[in-house]
């Protein structure tokens, strides 16, 4: 079972897809929001959660004080998820952060991100067997969409190797959460 841990939408149950995503556990999710909350990163956040699954790291923040959300997934199932998810959000907060759903692969979508907002706040959670250079590639395009000094979360399998940055996104901490590990980066 997957949850919002605390903010307005504090103890709602979300739905999560049936295949093909891999939520992140409530354990690494308290700890992250725990961090983020420290940071002072979430009030007022504009949120963009890549690969997003059932929406639970966008809407978090949203609970906990985000201005607004994209989250961008691919899969019809999992978009289908995340949309339900972000309405019974948007319902427990009274909906004044917009949240939108982007029935896109995360590439494209940057792609197409012109007229989209500048992000302070982003989540790349790939599926984990999403080879190292995509991965590079995703990075660099969401990079040039991020306002200067917007936090990146990127989260993956801890057997993979640290994610390469462009040179606009700085590295600065990482932590390992058994089979996980979330890197934190920087926009510069």
């Amino acid at each position: 079972m997957t949850r919002i841990i605390a903010g307005r939408a504090g103890s709602l149950t979300l739905e999560v897809p049936d295949a093909g995503t891999r939520p992140t556990s409530d354990r690494v999710r308290e700890s992250l929001f725990g961090a983020l909350e420290s940071a002072d990163a979430l009030r007022g956040a504009v949120v963009l959660d890549l690969y997003a699954g059932s929406g639970a790291l966008a809407l978090e923040a949203v609970s906990r004080g985000a201005a607004s959300a994209d989250l961008v997934e691919r899969s019809a199932r999992a978009a289908g998820v995340a949309q339900r998810n972000a309405a019974r959000v948007a319902k427990s907060t009274g909906g004044d952060a917009p949240i939108r759903v982007h029935r896109v692969p995360a590439d494209a979508f940057l792609a197409g991100a012109a007229g989209a907002p500048t992000w302070t706040l982003a989540f790349v959670d790939p599926p984990y067997d999403l080879g190292e250079v995509e991965l590079a590639t995703t990075l660099g395009r969401l990079a040039g969409r991020l306002s200067e000094g917007a936090l990146v979360v990127i989260e993956r399998a801890s057997r993979s190797p640290g994610p390469s940055m462009p040179d606009t996104l700085r590295l600065t901490r990482s932590k390992k959460y058994g089979d996980t590990t979330l890197w934190w980066a920087e926009r510069v």
